[in-house]
């Protein structure tokens, strides 16, 4: 037990003793009140500790018998490989995915099973955080979360665009993983819910599951590379994002740094100044092209 925890019982106790304390106990509340002013000054004084960051994944359908349990192949493979896209989408966050290969940095993306969840049959996952520094400060594992949320949101109820929104910035390593578990429901006939926070996304049946699964196929995700020939009108380091002008045309294109750049900032050293660059081009189905810058033009190096 943390600090924290052992004076919120503390003062939980002492109220308690205060309650039930006789009027004629003079000194003993005396002494019980003094010691309630020095923890909640601690308490006051110590910074809130980040919760870490809880998942909700539960499961209906074929395999699945009431809240009672789930039969063990699908269980076992389900969970499988939702931690596996959970790490592959962490992976991709932190810097460029090989095709193949050993997962990179797959320790600092871990997920805990803590708990079955209650009224229905699935598991509650916690991020794990190894060290006591890291709270306050949000990991991987609960962008990565957060974002397969979203990847899975996007392949059920968005359009063409908001998927493709979704997807850019995201290995197609990563997009195959969260496909690959979306079609395991698709094989045994379930559907899942995932809730993170107060935000979820909730397969209704089965043909969502099989729309999802569809939608995240290579075969509706489109990628390749185009050279652009302008300049660029500003660049957002933070928030890894550019503008950069088309010549002669004037069309603006509007996208995402990659993370292969490491310091987007070098970009506006160079405003308006003629350049070409090669975009990574992002498509889904019908929808409108996503743009991400992949390296730095020749007069950045």
């Amino acid at each position: 037990m943390n600090e924290q925890s052992q004076l919120e019982s503390e003062r939980r106790f002492l109220q308690r003793q205060l309650a039930v304390l006789p009027a004629t106990a003079l000194l003993t509340r005396s002494s019980t009140q003094a010691r309630m002013r020095q923890v909640e000054k601690h308490l006051a004084e110590m910074e809130p500790e980040h919760q870490p960051v809880r998942a909700v994944l539960t499961f209906r359908g074929r395999p699945v018998v009431g809240s009672h349990g789930v039969f063990a192949e699908f269980g076992s493979r389900a969970t499988a490989a939702f931690t596996d896209a959970v790490s592959m989408v962490a992976a991709a966050l932190l810097g460029p995915l090989a095709a193949s290969g050993p997962v990179p940095n797959r320790e600092q993306c871990q997920l805990l099973i803590t708990s079955t969840a209650i009224g229905s049959f699935g598991f509650e996952f916690e991020e794990h955080r190894p060290s006591r520094n890291l709270f306050g400060e949000e990991t991987t594992a609960a962008r990565a979360l957060e974002v397969m949320r979203g990847l899975l949101e996007s392949s059920v109820q968005g359009t063409d665009d908001e998927l493709a929104e979704s997807i850019s910035g995201i290995s197609p390593r990563s997009i195959e993983s969260v496909r690959a578990f979306v079609e395991v429901l698709a094989t045994h006939d379930a559907v899942c819910t995932l809730a993170i926070g107060k935000n979820s996304i909730r397969f209704r049946d089965v043909g969502e599951v099989r729309r999802s699964v569809e939608r995240l196929s290579q075969d509706n995700l489109h990628e390749s590379q185009s050279s652009f020939f302008g300049e660029f009108q500003g660049v957002l380091p933070k928030g890894r994002t550019f503008e950069f002008k088309q010549a002669p045309s004037g069309e603006i294109i509007r996208g995402k740094i990659g993370l292969g750049i490491e310091d987007p900032d070098l970009l506006n050293q160079h405003l308006h100044q003629p350049t070409i660059i090669t975009l990574l081009e992002s498509r889904v189905g019908e929808g409108k092209p996503k743009y991400q810058l992949l390296q730095l033009p020749t007069w950045v190096l």
